[in-house]
């Protein structure tokens, strides 16, 4: 409830976060650091955020300088790393001194196609997102006043803010910096995604099998898995546990009926961004895979998609064949994350 109420203040104070996007600026200047991949949709940015070199500039500067955390340790790189698909191979990451993360990191990768963003859905915009890291007390500890204060004293941002926003670095410049440069992590160039373009010989046999498998009625993996970024956007509750200390959706809605469920998860670059699950408790897509085969435990709010599969250690195999197709390593390695 706090994070909400702290949050509409922000909306209230400086204003425009829920404006409308701008289709034909963005598609005629996205082309130095925001490549649409084949068979993707353009790319919105807000009226009040419209792409350019220098917001982007400023946006991955700030992404990757721990100057955004109270004692300048931690970056938004430090839980979201390019070479795991904007992720992080931990269950929970660490924040200021040290203290412990409260649910695993996903992957940023296509976060410029995202409806919501949190797991539970909570937040509706890149630039309102921007201010939950900021000041969630188990990461940057910070308040964005005082991070502007601390901006404003350096030099080069100071120029690099007048030069994308014709401003000093105030919180209007850092949410939008960020989330201008965030909206530039697109990867849609797995195999996977060649194969789907026309290369025949791009995936295994047993890679097609999973494939097979996982778009069929027998798995459903695609029922929640779904459209070209692996994901439905639903909310969802997979069985995980029977009881959960996490209450997922009903955090925000407050309705009994949306506990522990959970934003579904993009599937691409999957294979890197393990662990799995809110709370990162399984290590492996061998152990993700299992769960479902399971069924899962049997939580009131458990879809009814999940149910046990009977799957074949050869099946199985197969499945996480086709998920480790996803990664993208054109994105994980593109000299821009540099």
């Amino acid at each position: 409830m706090g994070i909400r109420i702290q949050i509409f203040f922000y909306v209230l104070l400086f204003g425009g976060f829920l404006t409308s996007c701008s289709k034909s600026e963005s598609e005629e200047i996205v082309s130095q650091h925001v490549e649409i991949p084949m068979g993707f949709p353009h790319v919105e940015f807000p009226t009040d955020n419209e792409y350019s070199s220098s917001r982007w500039a400023l946006g991955k500067k700030l992404f990757f300088d721990p100057v955004m955390s109270r004692d300048s340790t931690v970056s938004c790189a430090s839980c979201h790393d390019p070479q795991l698909a904007f992720a992080k191979n931990e269950s929970t990451s660490l924040g200021v001194n040290n203290r412990p993360g409260t649910r695993n990191s996903p992957s940023l990768a296509n976060v410029a196609y995202f409806p919501y963003f949190i797991r539970e859905g909570s937040i509706p915009t890149l630039e309102m997102q921007v201010l939950v890291p900021i000041q969630e007390h188990n990461e940057f500890d910070y308040n964005i006043v005082d991070l502007s204060d601390k901006l404003n004293s350096i030099s080069e941002y100071v120029e690099l803010s007048q030069n994308a926003y014709s401003r000093n670095p105030d919180p209007f410049v850092i949410t939008r910096a960020l989330a201008n440069f965030e909206r530039s992590l697109l990867s849609g160039n797995s195999r996977f995604d060649k194969f789907q373009n026309g290369n025949s010989s791009a995936l295994t046999a047993d890679e097609k099998s999973g494939m097979v498998l996982f778009f069929s009625e027998r798995t459903n993996c695609s029922a929640c898995h779904s459209g070209f970024l692996f994901t439905n956007h639903s909310f969802q509750n997979n069985g995980l546990y029977i009881n959960y200390p996490d209450s997922g959706r009903m955090r925000f809605t407050l309705n009994e009926n949306d506990r522990a469920l959970f934003k579904v998860s993009s599937l691409r670059n999957v294979g890197l961004t393990f662990p799995y699950m809110h709370d990162g408790k399984m290590n492996s897509l061998e152990n993700v895979i299992d769960h479902y085969n399971r069924g899962g435990e049997g939580h009131v709010n458990q879809s009814d998609l999940i149910r046990p599969l009977n799957l074949s250690e050869k099946e199985k195999m197969q499945l996480v064949q086709f998920l480790h197709s996803l990664t993208d390593y054109a994105f994980i390695n593109d000299q821009k994350w540099r």
